[in-house]
């Protein structure tokens, strides 16, 4: 079982759902229905990610993300929501570690270092889940997928979004938020109820 701190007791995730600002009514919710799950997350953090000392600032950066989200509405089902954002941040965080600076690149050239390249199993993979991701994308809302675009692939600050869009930064987060929520549940078939009108 993994060790409470401060930040994940229940009084720690009261402090926390307190610097988002959320109402009352959220941070019941966060405490009834996402703290029990801790354990859980954790050992889906261990197991999907490979530096295990990123695990804790993982696990914050996951209930931060879910209580930003339930701050546009709270969701009916807390453990896919949090096991969705928590995998959304992993292939996040695993897209940014893959871009290495030109550089880089260069200098490896140089050396004669050769690329490892992946097999066609992996290729395969990667093309489908690319025109699966895209298709996704197009599906958006414009305001949506523009916000989404801005922030996860150009990797703008949600200050930057809303001056380019022309809308508030909560704005932004909530349409970020969203389009993060139907990519998940479009690209990886994330819809666990299908009564829920998903």
């Amino acid at each position: 079982m993994a060790k409470q701190t401060s930040d994940t007791n229940p009084e720690g995730a009261a402090r926390l759902a307190g610097k988002a600002g959320p109402r009352a009514e959220i941070r019941a919710w966060f405490i009834r229905e996402v703290l029990p799950l801790e354990a859980s997350l954790t050992h889906f953090l261990y197991k999907n990610w490979r530096n295990k000392s990123d695990i804790e600032d993982f696990r914050q950066e996951v209930y931060e993300n879910v209580l930003l989200a339930a701050e546009t509405k709270i969701p009916e089902r807390a453990k896919p929501f949090l096991f969705v954002t928590a995998r959304n941040l992993l292939i996040n965080r695993l897209q940014k570690e893959s871009i290495v600076a030109m550089e880089v690149v260069a200098d490896l050239d140089a050396l004669g270092a050769a690329a490892d390249e992946p097999g066609p199993d992996r290729s395969v993979f990667a093309r489908d889940m690319l025109r699966r991701l895209q298709a996704a994308l197009d599906s958006l809302p414009p305001k949506c997928r523009e916000a989404v675009i801005l922030k996860r692939i150009e990797g703008l600050s949600q200050r930057e979004i809303a001056q380019r869009m022309g809308i508030t930064e909560q704005s932004v987060a909530n349409h970020v938020a969203r389009g993060i929520g139907v990519l998940a549940e479009m690209v990886y078939g994330q819809t666990a109820d299908p009564r829920s009108g998903a």
